[in-house]
């Protein structure tokens, strides 16, 4: 071992390097593109590089090397913006690779990786660091013994470029049949193909579904037809090094499961004034209820159960309402409420006054009102994913972005977004 190889420690079995001499950063080699492993998602792909514009990977001998000493590395030194789930990569043509150290220029364990059969190809096989500097050193050597040290640096994308995502429901819930998938991203997705592709979303039914965006940081997805009874669906994210665009990279995997209870149906028909309630197909229940007026009518189509509360308090102000409009009322307290829309819609215990149209004619904002003991019976038996059903108000239907009105834009329309 040569003086310059001194701190630095190695191992030919597994390849686990350690040991970093100094911590300058030296002008070195140029880079080449590396085959990916199995982690980085590429299935041989070339390496992702940065999101910005970055020197171009190019061979060159060392200017401190014997003059058959080449080698390429990955990335080149000096780059900045480096994609997370760029693959560092050290060849040596007319060489072996004698050890390798990468790490953070401040410290810390170093990056695993893993040595070609023939010492002549060294790949990372853990992921970088988002915001990180990092130090990459190695020592070739030749059949005669000479060896020769070589160290260059380059940086990762800033936190700044990260980009998350929130996914509904959340990991281990149960849901109803009608339940959308929704994913949020914390930045606008440009490179919709992209981050479709790293999103793997499947149920033990065998159903398959499309995406739908609403927004360039919102996207839905769900099957033809309502999700089948008592299955499982599973949501596999590999959303890291994911371009969203606009210089935006994706910050994590995840991997979650949601499963579905059995059927659960309310048709809410405006002409009898009833709800009829379906559990698996068959009719369980049918209570009297009272819909919007005219001025207030409510939507027909498919309503999604959002939330619920045991009791909640109403606002007129909530639904654009002011002191003074014939319509306002002041803030109401109501029992066993499930929201059905973000505009306000919910299944209810309709108010005192309210009682004796039941069954008879409309008094609602667009709300279903119904019994103490209908309202309740809804409260206990359905839930976030459960399905309402109403008919005949001679209005249209609940918009898909109005809660998860998913369901009422036509499966042709729904699966060919552009």
């Amino acid at each position: 071992m040569t003086d310059s190889q001194q701190g630095m420690s190695e191992s030919r079995n597994g390849w686990v390097i350690g040991g970093v001499a100094t911590a300058a950063v030296l002008i070195a080699a140029g880079a080449a593109v590396a085959v990916a492993p199995n982690w980085a998602g590429t299935d041989g792909a070339p390496a992702a590089t940065s999101p910005s514009a970055s020197p171009s990977p190019s061979a060159s001998t060392s200017p401190t090397a014997a003059p058959d000493f080449d080698y390429t590395a990955t990335p080149a030194d000096n780059t900045e913006q480096v994609n997370p789930i760029a693959v560092p990569v050290v060849r040596a043509e007319n060489a072996v690779i004698d050890s390798v150290a990468l790490r953070a220029a401040d410290g810390g364990e170093p990056v695993e990786g893993t040595l070609s059969e023939d010492d002549s190809v060294w790949t990372a096989s853990e992921r970088l660091a988002f915001g990180t500097d990092y130090e990459f050193e190695f020592v070739l050597a030749d059949a005669n013994g000479n060896t020769v040290s070589e160290s260059q640096g380059f940086t990762t994308v800033m936190p700044a470029n990260e980009a998350d995502a929130a996914t509904y429901p959340l990991d281990g819930s149960t849901v109803g049949t009608g339940q959308p998938i929704e994913i949020n991203f914390s930045e606008p997705v440009i490179n919709r193909d992209e981050v479709e592709s790293a999103i793997t979303i499947t149920g033990s039914s065998g159903q398959t579904g499309a995406f739908h965006w609403l927004s360039d940081t919102t996207v839905r997805y769900r099957a033809e037809e309502f999700w089948a009874p008592n299955s499982t669906i599973t949501v596999d994210m590999q959303l890291f090094g994911v371009d969203y665009g606009n210089q935006m990279i994706g910050n994590f995997d995840d991997q979650m499961t949601i499963n579905t209870h059995n059927t659960r149906l309310a048709v809410v028909d405006n002409e009898t004034k009833t709800m009829d309630v379906y559990i698996d197909g068959a009719l369980e229940r049918s209570f009297p209820i009272t819909l919007g007026t005219e001025d207030w009518p409510s939507t027909i189509g498919y309503h999604v159960v959002m939330e619920q509360y045991e009791s909640t308090k109403f606002t007129a102000e909530s639904i654009g309402l002011e002191p003074g409009d014939d319509a306002y009322y002041e803030p109401t307290v109501v029992n066993h409420a499930s929201r059905i829309s973000n505009g306000g819609a919910f299944v209810h215990e309709a108010l005192p006054d309210a009682q004796v149209a039941l069954g008879n004619f409309n008094v609602s904002h667009g709300c279903i009102g119904m019994s103490p003991e209908g309202a309740k019976y809804f409260y206990d038996t359905f839930g976030p994913g459960d399905v309402v059903e109403v008919r005949n108000t001679g209005y249209g239907p609940m918009f898909i972005w109005d809660g998860f009105g998913d369901w009422n834009t036509p499966w042709s329309e729904y699966s060919t977004q552009p």
